[in-house]
C-alpha cells in the first residue's frame, strides 16, 4: 500500500531512494525526520503517517550531497556519551568504540586516574573515557582550533570541563607527565588511497591522511610512549585494518608488549600498548 502523499512515511521513502550511496540509507534518513521533527528517532517510529516538517527536504538534499549525518544534526553518539561535531572535526565512528572496550579490559580491577589523548578531535576517546571513570581526569592535545573549540564545548555539555586540560600541541611534545592511560586514534590513511565522498569532501585532511604509507602518525608518537605510561599503565591506538603488523613492530621496538583487539566486525582496529 503507497503510503499518504505528504507524510512522514512517504517521505522516508522518497529520502531512502536518494540516499543510495549510503550504507545505512533508512537509518539516515530517520535521523534526518527525527532531527527535522525534533524528537528522539525512537518516538518518530510511534506515527510515521503524521506530516512530514517542511525542513526534512533541505537536509535530504544536504545528505544527498554525501554530506556526513553528523554534520547535518550537529552531533554523534559515541560510547556513552552525545558529542558535537561539525566542519572541522573527524566524525567518531563506532569501531573506535574498541579502544574503550580494550582499556576497560585493562583497568578492570585498578581504574586510571589520569588520561592523555592524543589527537583528540572534539574529545571523543578522551570525554568517553572520563565519562568511564568519573574520578579521573584529562588532558586532551590537538592541533586543530576548531577541533579543540568543539572538545572544550563537549565537555562544558556533559560537565567535564574542571576535570580536562585542552591543550594546542603537536602529539606529545611539551609533554613531561607520565598518564595512567593514553589514547590516540591519528589519521592513518594513505594519501593515494581512494575515499568515498561523504569523508574526503567534509571530513579535515589532516585527520584522515598520514603520509605515503599511512604510518607517519605512528612514527611520532610511538617512541614517546615509553616516557609516557605510568607504571602499569596502557595505550590504546586506533590502526587501519592492514595496520596491525607494521605499527606492532613499531611498538615492540621501543620496548613495549601489545596485544591486538578487533572491531565488532572482525577487523584489526587497536593496538593495546604496555610496559
Amino acid at each position: 500500500m503507497e503510503p499518504p502523499e505528504g507524510s512522514v512515511r512517504h517521505a522516508l521513502a522518497d529520502a531512502v531512494a536518494r540516499f543510495s550511496f549510503s550504507a545505512t540509507p533508512r537509518f539516515d534518513a530517520e535521523l534526518l525526520m527525527a532531527h527535522a521533527l525534533g524528537i528522539d528517532r525512537n518516538a518518530l517510529m510511534l506515527d510515521l503517517d503524521r506530516a512530514a516538517p517542511p525542513g526534512f527536504a533541505a537536509l535530504v538534499e544536504r545528505r544527498a550531497a554525501a554530506e556526513p549525518v553528523a554534520y547535518i544534526v550537529g552531533e554523534r553518539g559515541f560510547w556513552s556519551i552525545d558529542l558535537a561535531v561539525g566542519p572541522g572535526v573527524l566524525v567518531p565512528r563506532a569501531d573506535s568504540e574498541i579502544l574503550i572496550e580494550a582499556v576497560r579490559e585493562h583497568f578492570a580491577v585498578r581504574p586510571p586516574a589520569t588520561i592523555l589523548d592524543l589527537g583528540t578531535g572534539p574529545g571523543t576517546l578522551l570525554l568517553a573515557a572520563l565519562d568511564e571513570w568519573r574520578e579521573a581526569s584529562g588532558v586532551g592535545i590537538d592541533r586543530s582550533a576548531a577541533a579543540l573549540d568543539y572538545a572544550r564545548r563537549n565537555a562544558a555539555a556533559l560537565g567535564m570541563a574542571a576535570r580536562v586540560d585542552w591543550r594546542t600541541g603537536d602529539w606529545a611534545a611539551g609533554v613531561e607527565t607520565r598518564f595512567d592511560l593514553i589514547l590516540a586514534n591519528p589519521p592513518y590513511i594513505a594519501t593515494d588511497e581512494i575515499l568515498g565522498r561523504e569523508v574526503v569532501a567534509y571530513e579535515p585532511a589532516e585527520a584522515l591522511f598520514a603520509g605515503a604509507d599511512g604510518l607517519d602518525a605512528y612514527r611520532a608518537i610511538i617512541p614517546d610512549l615509553p616516557r609516557l605510561i605510568a607504571p602499569g599503565g596502557a595505550a590504546a591506538i586506533e590502526i587501519g585494518h592492514t595496520q596491525a603488523a607494521a605499527v606492532g613492530a613499531m611498538i615492540e621496538a621501543v620496548g613495549l608488549r601489545v596485544a591486538l583487539h578487533r572491531d565488532l566486525g572482525g577487523r584489526d582496529r587497536c593496538l593495546l600498548a604496555t610496559a
